[in-house]
């Protein structure tokens, strides 16, 4: 017997490859003599790099940059040195995470951290450069990030405009003279879960704007400054990305991913699970168990379950999800590959005391689910 375990982090409690290791310790209660695979999973938000270092040797890597506010941070990145591979979460640099609930600016934030951490990674010689965008603090377009790359942005009267995505309002020239040449010789791949367009009511400042501190009037305002640097930009060269899938990512810097970086654009669960190589490990196992700390219809919009079960059911393997907890709508997944679902709880608790013995509930239902099936196996 195979078993491939791909669960996600359990958010505020346990890292996926910690998650990992629970239920295997509980499968080889059971089962001490079957093959288990660990494979941490993530789907391009918390945790990617940390899963994909893991699976594929990585090393992180280390740089203080401006953070989102513009008071220096220690980021990580990860380098995958045999292929020449940066991931870059740009929440570590920009993230939400940075700045406290009563400071934060959607106006005035800025992406420029996320710029100097691919500048680190085009140093140490990266070919591609792969960029994660969940939990920004930030609507800037993507504007930092192309000015620590060099570029500048300029208003009428030939001066530099203020970091933040308010400023674009007033912006006139954009100058790439000293645009880093490096950029184009780089292969550049945008990982995430949003697929919002740049502006309007489905855009990236009514989106995400109020959750990043931006009030009604400012979310109006937000989006008709990244409309003015999508009209600039689509003068400069030539062609306009703001209505493709994935431009309003992470305040508006999928767009300027695509536009100046020539990034492609690809959810980020199957990103991590090409990298760790997943359904190579899937193709000839006898059953998949996966989990995340919330499992309802939300999983269906390209979170790690869904993009697990979705391989192991083009391989007709089992599923088996464990969970914190088993939130509304869930049951739509067992048409999507998922076998049965299971959550954490063995009864009425808090939820701190969930997250803080995350790992032993983990191991406790791991248990009951091999019984059940050691029980099925030898009945037949």
């Amino acid at each position: 017997m195979k078993i491939v375990i791909a669960p996600d982090s359990f958010k505020d409690s346990l890292s996926a490859l910690k998650v990992a290791q629970a239920i295997a310790k509980g499968w080889q209660a059971v089962f001490p003599h079957v093959e288990t695979v660990l494979c941490p999973m993530a789907d391009g938000g918390e945790g990617t790099i940390e899963a994909v270092l893991e699976v594929c040797n990585g090393q992180w890597r280390e740089k203080t940059v401006v953070g989102p506010l513009g008071k220096p941070v220690q980021a990580k990145w990860g380098w995958l040195e045999q292929q020449k591979i940066a991931i870059i979460e740009m929440a570590q640099a920009s993230g939400i995470q940075l700045v406290p609930p009563s400071e934060r600016d959607a106006c005035h934030s800025t992406t420029f951290g996320t710029g100097e951490l691919i500048l680190d990674a085009l140093d140490a010689g990266a070919k591609d450069i792969i960029l994660t965008v969940g939990g920004s603090a930030t609507n800037d377009g993507g504007t930092g990030l192309l000015s620590a790359l060099g570029a500048v942005l300029l208003d009428a009267n030939k001066n530099v405009l203020p970091t933040g995505g308010l400023a674009l309002s007033n912006l006139s020239k954009i100058d790439l003279t000293h645009f880093d040449p490096r950029i184009q010789q780089t292969q550049f791949l945008l990982a995430a879960d949003v697929r919002n367009p740049l502006c309007g009511p489905n855009g990236a400042s009514h989106i995400f704007g109020p959750q990043k501190g931006a009030s009604p009037a400012q979310v109006k305002l937000l989006d008709q400054a990244l409309a003015h640097f999508a009209d600039v930009s689509a003068e400069l060269l030539g062609f306009d990305k703001r209505d493709e899938v994935g431009s309003g990512a992470a305040g508006g810097l999928g767009f300027a991913a695509k536009s100046y970086l020539n990034a492609a654009f690809k959810a980020g669960v199957k990103v991590v699970a090409e990298l760790n190589q997943l359904e190579q490990k899937i193709a000839h196992a006898d059953w998949v168990i996966t989990g995340e700390g919330k499992f309802d219809q939300q999983t269906l919009s390209g979170k790690t379950v869904f993009g697990v079960s979705q391989i192991a059911k083009a391989h007709n393997v089992p599923v088996v999800v464990i969970a914190g907890t088993l939130g509304e709508g869930y049951q739509a997944l067992y048409e999507h590959g998922v076998t049965a679902a299971f959550s954490l709880a063995n009864g009425p608790m808090p939820l701190e005391q969930a997250c803080k013995h995350a790992a032993e509930l983990i191991y406790e239902r791991t248990i009951d689910i091999a019984r059940l099936i050691q029980f099925n196996m030898n009945s037949l």
